[in-house]
Formats: C-alpha cells, structure tokens, sequence
C-alpha cells in the first residue's frame, strides 16, 4: 500500500513538472547541443563521419540511412519508439571542419557536426541539432530531455567504435557550399 501511495505521488509530482515546462516551453522547435573529444586525428573523425550509411552502427534509433547522391540522404529512424522516416540534404560541407544538414521531408529538423584539432591527436566532436516535435508524446520526450540523451549517447558510441578501430572506413572530401545561413548556428 504504501509503495502504491509513493508511486502515485511521483506520477503526480512528475506530472505537474511536465504540465509546468510545457507551459514554459514556447511552440516550435527545441535545440540540442553536445560534444565528446575522441582519441583520433581530426581527419580520421571527419572522415568516417562522412560515411552517412554507417550511422547505424553508432545511432541506437537509426535503422537506415541510404545517400542518394553526394547532397542527398533518406533516413528511417525510431522517435520514441514511432518509426519515421525522412530526406535530408546537406548544405554545407567543409572538410575536417563541418558538416550542415537540414531536413526537405518529414519532421522538421537540421543541424551541424563540427570538427575541432585538440592537443595530443585528439578532435573535438561537436553535434548540434534543431527539430520540432511532433505530437504530445514528442514533446514531453523532449521535456524530459530524450533527444539530448540520445545524441549524448550517440556521440559517446561514436567514440567507441572510431578509437577501437583507429581508422576510417572510407572518407568523401568534397566541398559543398552554404547557399545562405547556416541551418544551425556555430
């Protein structure tokens, strides 16, 4: 009984946090910014991150990214436990510094992954998004802090597998330039 009284007094507590951010938080989109320094050159880094088809192995909720062409991606990912699925197109790509995407289907999202030389070998991962959540259950997700965490995780997963490998496993050098402001500030 009484752990039942402790239960619903949590509901009620986390609740009533929910309702209060909710009415703090405006309409429209959230931001998310989260960074991890990595055991390896800036290159090493950059390149496999360019490798968009291999985000699976490091992205929990990601189950496909296919790259159209060298500006073009279609993601099928789950959001909170909701399968989705989307075009990107990346707006600028500068290599060993940054890369910048914004959505063109689905969900409205966008974002920038910069690379930053640190002391000793070393580079600094930087993941910086903004999306919109789409219904009630995206938003409380994103009260709760899901999409931050997610990224945290990824970043940290990313970590792993580079270090444990040392090397890329492939790399695309090309330039492609902003036609405008960047989707996401620096």
């Amino acid at each position: 009984m009484i752990n039942r009284l402790i239960t619903m007094a949590a509901l009620a507590v986390g609740g009533v946090y929910v309702a209060k951010q909710m009415k703090k938080r405006k309409a429209g989109a959230s931001t998310v910014r989260e960074s991890i320094v990595v055991d390896v050159p800036v290159r090493t880094a950059y390149d496999q991150w360019t490798q968009f088809e291999e985000f699976p192995s490091f992205m929990d909720s990601v189950h496909e990214v296919r790259q159209l062409d060298n500006k073009r991606l279609h993601w099928k990912a789950d959001v909170l436990g909701k399968p989705v699925e989307w075009d990107a197109e990346i707006v600028e790509q500068i290599p060993d510094k940054r890369i910048a995407w914004r959505s063109t289907t689905g969900a409205p999202n966008s974002g920038v992954v910069t690379f930053e030389p640190q002391a000793g070998s070393r580079c600094r991962v930087t993941l910086q998004m903004t999306y919109e959540p789409q219904d009630a259950i995206e938003n409380i997700g994103d009260l709760l802090g899901a999409v931050r965490l997610e990224a945290s995780s990824n970043l940290k997963r990313f970590k792993e597998m580079i270090e444990k490998r040392g090397k890329e496993t492939g790399a695309w050098r090309g330039t492609i330039q902003s036609q405008g402001p960047s989707p996401t500030a620096h």
